[in-house]
């Protein structure tokens, strides 16, 4: 692709990770430029309506503001080679899949990086230095501390601690087992699964000093994958057997089927299902406008993870990525639907093609906004 945009961005920031893989990937030329840059602060930050990370600048200047939109500008362009599957269950898993690396694992990315003081603190000064204008260590504190309060607001708190670590940790080694077959999530080339798990991935859990020890340990195979996500090309010198397409027909291998019965079983299903609830009363009590914005949470969700009771905030922007994958399905075929139920009820997961919130969520002038 030939057009060239500015990434407002950081190596430390979650979503920024998804945006610039992305980029990477499809070749698209960009440069990177700090949050804490003048123009920024006080011409990006205005037009975007809030102070948030990633945004593609693009001529005109056109503002583009939140990973997913980013990447979705792209797909939509003719020029690009769709990276999501056209294929009815590798469409379906992929959008899955986005939707559990972006709200599926912030508890254990926001865990790994705040609970571990003595072995992360020092790294993530510096990186929160680049964060604020002047690279003020006060500033980067305060913007910290925030952060800090927003990893127990998911539900990263003391009693869950261990818990956390060790439904992640079994999580890392299935999915070690399955970048032991695969070099992407779907065969020999990325799709919009792989995007959205790297945002947890890369940003906290293989840079931040505890969790990228662990994961060069004890998942050789993941860090592997986190660094050929940031390579122009496929970096699968490993696999030299594997073509660099998606798996042929339509097929969901074994290994990844394991990883999303594992992670729909200990977290994404349940708190899912206990944030529509939380959700679909808030609105029966505040009946927000439409075109009213959709704060980042509306109360806090309550469930349990293996019996352990966990409070997380209810978050309407889950739904607004869960609505893709519903949306995808509805307008599959007939067999292409049968076939996704079948898939998703062997994964115990059916319930996530219909769950719901009861007002829809839409993007207007870089927001989300109550329809």
């Amino acid at each position: 692709m030939t057009e060239t945009c500015i990434l407002y961005g950081a190596p430390c920031s979650l979503y920024t990770g998804k945006a610039r893989s992305y980029l990477i990937k499809q070749g698209i030329c960009y440069r990177e430029i700090s949050p804490a840059s003048q123009h920024f602060v006080n011409d990006v930050v205005p037009a975007v309506h809030r102070w948030r990370i990633p945004v593609i600048e693009l001529s005109g200047p056109v503002y583009i503001q939140d990973s997913t939109m980013i990447i979705e500008h792209f797909e939509n362009q003719p020029q690009t080679a769709s990276l999501l599957p056209d294929t009815p269950k590798q469409k379906i898993i992929s959008l899955l899949i986005d939707l559990l690396g972006a709200e599926g694992l912030l508890r254990p990315a926001m865990h790994y990086r705040w609970n571990f003081k003595a072995e992360n603190d020092d790294f993530l000064k510096e990186n929160f230095r680049t964060l604020v204008p002047g690279g003020s260590a006060e500033m980067a504190e305060k913007s910290m501390d925030s952060m800090r309060q927003a990893g127990a607001a998911f539900g990263a708190l003391p009693e869950a601690f261990s818990v956390i670590e060790k439904i992640y940790e079994e999580f890392l080694d299935l999915l070690d087992r399955h970048f032991s077959k695969y070099p992407y999530l779907l065969g020999g080339r990325p799709s919009i699964g792989d995007f959205g798990l790297i945002a947890p991935f890369y940003g906290h859990l293989s840079r931040d000093p505890y969790p990228a020890s662990m994961m060069k340990k004890r998942a050789p195979r993941v860090f592997r994958w986190t660094e050929r996500m940031n390579r122009p090309d496929a970096d699968m010198g490993e696999f030299p057997d594997c073509p660099a397409s998606w798996i042929e027909n339509d097929e969901i291998p074994d290994t990844l089927k394991e990883v999303l019965k594992f992670a729909g079983k200990e977290d994404l299903l349940a708190e899912t299902t206990a944030a529509a609830q939380c959700i679909n009363k808030w609105l029966e009590q505040n009946n927000p406008a439409p075109g009213e914005k959709a704060g980042r949470g509306v109360g806090f969700a309550e469930f349990e993870i293996r019996g352990v009771p966990v409070q997380a905030l209810a978050q309407p922007y889950r739904f607004f990525l869960l609505a893709r994958m519903q949306n995808a399905f509805a307008g599959l075929d007939e067999t292409g639907r049968r076939d996704v139920q079948s898939l998703m009820e062997e994964l115990d997961l059916a319930p996530l093609l219909s769950v719901a919130i009861n007002r829809k969520i839409a993007r207007h002038d870089n927001l989300e906004v109550w329809q």
